[in-house]
């Protein structure tokens, strides 16, 4: 499940702070609060031909987790759809593109984790590539994780923060054992999430995921359960325990990166028949039902230019 180079991304034109940059020589600077101690929010937004997927949910998210983060100033969502429209108009982008939206705290007078220190406003960065979903339709195979997922009291998962170690220490682990994905518990032990996306499982014709106890709201979770509403699939959320993962009839997970995608194999088990069951193709053929549908149109402003940095083209 390894990306790879994409040739069209090598010569993007990176918004920071609403100067456009190409990806050579765009640079934030080391008192930035992202490189001093990953103090910042983000978003993954996919763009399909229609627009983008859920973007005012996106957006809300965003400017959610940067009020719990307490950040002085925080872009309106109008100011943050204009700079994603002029980076996409630069880059020539309608389809088949993945954007990362950051906001970090800003830049420091000095080094140092005191948010005082940060008196310049934030760091807005919208960089968008040329990336179709990233996983492998076929089936994932996944193992358990040493690192476990927070819960609320410990450090809130529903602040979609920039502190992605935990994540990054459990894929490094997925990695060694040449699974596509790692699988990450709770402190309890019940099945959070993955280290990038939500998990559900299928078991007796019933779909069922974890509660948001130590896994992020996720916009493309929630499309699923309003499609079971929808479709009257029998939907449960409820604490989930390995075992019932190495039981169940299916798995799938979800995300903005990777759409909806199949597990077959978890731990060195296979997952039902170890192959795509018929609620994941059902669901994800009504998932992308749903996203043509419900893409939201996104453009300039009337007189409104991409202004571009003093950069090589």
């Amino acid at each position: 499940m390894q990306q790879g180079r994409d040739p069209r991304n090598d010569n993007l034109l990176i918004n920071i702070n609403g100067v456009l940059m190409r990806r050579g020589v765009a640079r934030i600077s080391p008192f930035d609060s992202l490189v001093q101690g990953g103090d910042g929010v983000w978003e993954g937004l996919r763009v399909y031909p229609g627009g983008i997927f859920r973007l005012q949910a996106h957006l809300a998210r965003l400017r959610r987790s940067a009020q719990a983060l307490s950040f002085a100033e925080i872009p309106s969502i109008q100011s943050l759809e204009q700079e994603i429209a002029r980076t996409l108009e630069a880059n020539d982008m309608n389809d088949g593109v993945h954007i990362r939206l950051t906001l970090s705290r800003g830049e420091k007078i000095t080094s140092g984790m005191d948010p005082r220190l940060n008196q310049s406003g934030p760091t807005l960065i919208v960089l968008a590539e040329h990336k179709p979903p990233v996983y492998d339709r076929s089936g994932l195979s996944l193992m358990t994780s040493s690192v476990r997922r927070f819960r609320a009291d410990m450090l809130d998962p529903k602040i979609h923060h920039n502190n992605l170690i935990q994540s990054i220490m459990a894929k490094i682990e997925a990695n060694a054992a040449g699974c596509d994905d790692a699988m990450m518990l709770d402190d309890r032990g019940f099945v959070a999430e993955t280290n990038a996306t939500h998990l559900f499982l299928v078991s007796d014709g019933v779909v069922r995921t974890s509660r948001l106890v130590a896994c992020p709201e996720g916009i493309t979770r929630s499309v699923i359960l309003e499609i079971c509403a929808a479709e009257e699939i029998p939907l449960a959320q409820c604490d989930l325990t390995q075992a019932e993962f190495y039981a169940a009839d299916e798995c799938f997970c979800t995300g903005t990166m990777g759409e909806l995608a199949a597990v077959t194999t978890i731990d060195g088990r296979s997952i039902g028949r170890g192959e795509v069951g018929p609620m994941t193709t059902r669901l994800s053929e009504c998932l992308s039902q749903v996203i043509a549908s419900e893409c939201e149109p996104i453009g300039l402003p009337c007189g409104s230019q991409p202004s571009h940095g003093d950069t090589p083209s």
